[in-house]
C-alpha cells in the first residue's frame, strides 16, 4: 500500500464536504443507544440515518477506552453486515485538538486510520510532504468486522493523546486496483459523521492498579535469635511492570510485642521487611505484613506461624 491512499480518501471526504463550513466541533455526543454496548469511559455519538440509501448508513459510533490507554472506535453500519471489497473507511484524527496543525484540508487531522482492501493501517500527517506517511509505530491497530468496523488502537500509537476530535467516513462502491493501488470513487456512496466538523472525545484513564505476583518469606518459619524477611513483588495494571520504588510499610510483631523492620525499602523488584525475631521468642506466634504503596494505590500480603 503506498502512502498516498490515505491521502486520496482524505482528500475525496473534503471534496464530498467542500462546500460545508469549517468548524472545531460537530455534533455533539448523545446518550448511549444502539447496537452496540458501552465500555469503560464510553461515549456514544449519534449520526443522522438515511441520507443516501443506496449507500452505507453509520447510525452510531462508540469510543471507549481502557485504564492502560487502548482505544476502541465502533462504526455502526447496520446496512453493511459484511465487509465487502468495495467498501473504505476512514478514520481523522486531529490528536492535538488544534485545526491549525495537521492536513489543512481535514480539520487539522494529525492521524488517518485506513480500512481498505481489507486491511488497517495507520497514517501520520507530515507537514515536510504535505502528505500522510505510514506510521512508525503501529503495532496495537486491529480491526474486526460485523455491521460496521470495530478499530482497536492505544492511544501510544497516536501521541500519547488525551484529547482528540475526530470524524469517520464509509465509502461503499470503491474499486481498488490491486496493481497500481489506484482507489476509483466514480460509482461510490458514502456516509460521513459528523454530517459537519468533527466530534469531540477526551481519554480518561485512572489511576494504575496494583498486582501482587509473588509473595515469599524466608527462612520456611521465623527462628528465634534470626532474621525473618518478607518479600512482595507487585505489577502496574496499566503497564504491566514491576515495580522499582515505592513506600513500603512493615508491620510485624511476636506474640503481643510489636518488632521493628530493620529492613523496609523495596530491593530487587520487592517489597522487602526484614525483622529480628527476639532470642526469647520460640514457640511464640509471629504475625506480619509487608505492604507496597505507589502514587495512592497500595498491595500488600500478610503472613502467621508459629516462631521456632
Amino acid at each position: 500500500m503506498d502512502a498516498l491512499k490515505p491521502h486520496r480518501l482524505a482528500l475525496a471526504l473534503v471534496a464530498l464536504c467542500v462546500a460545508l463550513p469549517t468548524v472545531a466541533l460537530g455534533a455533539r455526543p448523545q446518550s448511549a443507544t444502539g447496537p452496540a454496548a458501552p465500555a469503560s469511559n464510553s461515549t456514544t455519538y449519534t449520526d443522522s440515518t438515511g441520507e443516501d440509501p443506496a449507500g452505507p448508513d453509520i447510525t452510531t459510533i462508540v469510543v471507549s477506552n481502557d485504564d492502560g490507554g487502548g482505544l476502541t472506535f465502533r462504526v455502526n453500519v447496520p446496512n453493511r453486515p459484511q465487509l465487502t471489497s468495495d467498501i473504505a473507511l476512514l478514520v481523522s484524527l486531529d490528536t492535538d485538538a488544534n485545526q491549525a496543525t495537521g492536513d489543512p484540508q481535514a480539520f487539522g487531522a494529525d492521524y488517518a486510520i485506513q480500512l481498505l482492501g481489507g486491511e488497517a493501517l495507520l497514517f501520520k500527517w507530515d507537514a515536510t510532504t504535505n502528505n500522510y506517511l505510514l506510521a512508525a509505530t503501529q503495532s496495537t491497530l486491529s480491526y474486526s468486522w460485523s455491521s460496521g468496523a470495530t478499530i482497536r488502537i492505544n492511544a501510544s500509537d497516536i501521541g500519547n493523546t488525551r484529547k482528540f476530535n475526530f470524524n469517520v467516513i464509509v465509502f461503499s462502491g470503491v474499486v481498488l486496483d490491486p496493481t497500481t493501488g489506484n482507489v476509483d470513487f466514480t460509482n461510490s456512496h458514502h456516509d460521513i459523521a459528523p454530517a459537519v466538523g468533527l466530534y469531540p472525545y477526551i481519554v480518561k484513564i485512572g489511576p494504575p492498579q496494583l498486582a501482587v505476583t509473588s509473595f515469599t518469606h524466608a527462612p520456611a518459619t521465623p527462628v528465634a535469635g534470626r532474621a525473618f524477611t518478607l518479600r512482595l513483588v507487585a505489577t502496574r495494571s496499566d503497564t504491566g511492570a514491576v515495580l522499582q520504588n515505592g513506600q513500603v510499610v512493615c508491620v510485624g510483631r511476636s506474640g503481643t510485642v510489636r518488632l521493628t523492620a530493620t529492613v523496609h525499602r523495596v530491593s530487587g523488584g520487592a517489597a522487602t521487611c526484614t525483622f529480628q525475631i527476639p532470642r526469647k521468642a520460640k514457640g511464640k506466634r509471629f504475625t506480619g505484613s509487608d505492604t507496597i504503596v505507589f502514587e495512592g494505590q497500595k498491595a500488600s500480603r500478610s503472613f502467621s506461624g508459629t516462631i521456632h
